[in-house]
């Protein structure tokens, strides 16, 4: 994991205690049940409360609504993708062909708890701005991903990360698309891959006289 990419994953907060820490897991992994089961409708505060054994009161102190929840919880399921694309990094050819099989596979995950899926992209599209620090969260840790895929030897540069915001954008519009019924899964692995190849344009040039061919004309 590149230094740049484990500072945008990483966001600047408090650090829980063990006790609540575990507390808040058993909160995201009811709601993530309860998702799982039967979408947005189906993560009631109350029932994510009773789930988790914490009062609703404690419950609202962690996460302020619904929306706030939802959206952590895609927080948590994007750090266990991380985790397990940096266990097994994808092998490709070329960066552009890595981030492409690196999002699909996050695309898959996703695909196989479409309901969870669905809750937590229609939280993310319900966030208003007192949602902010979750939403920016969510999306460091996707760019981290992306970084991450694209195996930088140096720190990205700002046509690279340019690049990194508009596959962004691509991927959570294919996954709305999907989740509405209005793309295939064929669909979306060709917007993917085909918006990757941005990458390729954001190389850097070699500088001059840095190559065989420069040298050559020095020496002239």
């Amino acid at each position: 994991m590149t230094a740049e990419a484990k500072a945008l994953a990483t966001p600047a907060s408090p650090p829980l205690t063990e006790r609540q820490e575990a507390r808040r897991r058993r909160i995201l992994h009811a709601s993530a049940q309860l998702a799982s089961r039967g979408g947005f409708d189906a993560v009631q505060m109350r029932e994510v409360a009773e789930s988790s054994s914490v009062a609703l009161g404690t419950l609202y102190r962690y996460f302020p609504s619904k929306v706030h929840l939802l959206v952590a919880t895609m927080q948590d399921q994007l750090q266990h993708m991380h985790t397990t694309l940096r266990k097994r990094p994808p092998v490709a050819d070329s960066p552009a062909e890595a981030v492409a099989e690196t999002l699909m596979r996050a695309f898959r995950a996703l695909q196989r708890e479409p309901h969870l899926a669905d809750a937590m992209v229609r939280a993310l599209t319900f966030a208003d701005r007192s949602v902010s620090p979750e939403v920016d969260t969510v999306s460091r840790l996707t760019t981290a991903i992306i970084l991450d895929a694209m195996g930088l030897d140096a720190p990205p540069t700002a046509e690279q990360l340019s690049a990194v915001r508009v596959i962004e954008h691509t991927w959570h519009s294919a996954l709305i698309t999907w989740l509405s019924g209005r793309a295939s899964i064929a669909q979306v692995k060709i917007d993917i891959e085909t918006v990757c190849r941005l990458i390729d344009l954001t190389v850097p040039a070699p500088r001059a006289g840095s190559g065989p061919t420069g040298s050559a004309e020095t020496g002239r």
